[in-house]
């Protein structure tokens, strides 16, 4: 059989509903398990935590909602990602973590071989928080690191954790969708953060919505996109005090950027595709570009 997917949102879970997700785990019949916002027992958590420790197929965890919702489970769920190598996405947005809890739960995360996706969204994190988050963008490639990393609704973050976080972003080797939507960044972190998105190589997606900016970021984003080359798809700048008119300009260029790869890729393939093409200049030719996120990582279920 398959490994399949487990969503429940919102019951109270009885003892024998956790035994059977956790016998799901130890078979490795289950690849997605979603308990968002579900209620159990304490003992009843450390079972699925083990369940987790066990499971050889499990590749997303969604825990969103508060069922993280004391330092005894994040010790609990800290053991079990010690344990686990198949995890690729953690979604813990909702949780009551704060910096104290993210520093119980960072060793699992740092040394986790196969973890690419995160969501921290409304942990409720400040700059510590956001310093032992940096650790997991590492920047010469020599180890594995997060592709994608949300980190919505911290407000207790200020510029000076974001500054940080804006480095760590410029020069992560592998980081491609960063969501930092509903923080009070401002005009002066978004500008730390286009500097950042010039620099990353490797950057796609950007979500700025409801970030307290205005035209004053916007030009500066605007700028950033018009006159540097950056890997950048999409630029989220939905429900900030910005003109129409300068997001559509930054909307038009992106767009643009990808079409320009698209005809790339399509002058490769059809290369590919006909032998006979020659190229008279070796130094010429083509680099294969893709946009988007490929099918590398699992789609995030529903917070």
């Amino acid at each position: 059989m398959l490994p399949g997917s487990i969503q429940i949102s919102g019951e109270t879970l009885s003892s024998a509903e956790v035994r059977d997700i956790c016998a799901g785990l130890r078979e490795n019949s289950v690849r997605l398990l979603s308990l968002r916002g579900c209620r159990l027992s304490e003992r009843d958590f450390g079972h699925v935590c083990r369940g987790v420790a066990e499971s050889h197929s499990l590749a997303q965890l969604n825990l969103n909602l508060g069922i993280v919702s004391n330092i005894n489970r994040v010790k609990q769920l800290a053991e079990a990602l010690k344990t686990n190598r198949s995890v690729q996405s953690l979604f813990l947005h909702g949780s009551p973590l704060t910096d104290a809890g993210l520093a119980l739960l960072n060793p699992a995360l740092g040394i986790h071989p196969s973890l690419v996706a995160l969501d921290l969204g409304d942990c409720m994190l400040g700059d510590e928080g956001i310093n032992l988050i940096c650790g997991l963008l590492p920047p010469d490639g020599a180890k594995s690191g997060l592709k994608e990393l949300t980190l919505s609704a911290n407000p207790g973050v200020t510029s000076k954790g974001w500054g940080r976080l804006a480095i760590a972003v410029a020069h992560s080797s592998q980081l491609r969708v960063l969501n930092l939507d509903y923080n009070p960044l401002g005009d002066q972190v978004a500008g730390m953060l286009a500097v950042a998105v010039a620099s990353s190589r490797t950057l796609e997606v950007l979500d700025l919505e409801g970030t307290g900016l205005t035209n004053q970021s916007a030009q500066t984003l605007l700028d950033m996109v018009e006159n540097y080359p950056t890997a950048l798809r999409t630029l989220i700048l939905a429900e900030n005090n910005i003109s129409p008119e300068l997001q559509q300009q930054i909307s038009d260029l992106l767009s643009e950027g990808e079409e320009e790869e698209e005809s790339e890729a399509r002058e490769v393939t059809a290369r590919e595709k006909n032998p006979w093409i020659c190229q008279n200049n070796s130094s010429s030719q083509m680099v294969l570009m893709t946009s988007g996120l490929g099918d590398s990582l699992l789609a995030e279920t529903e917070m």
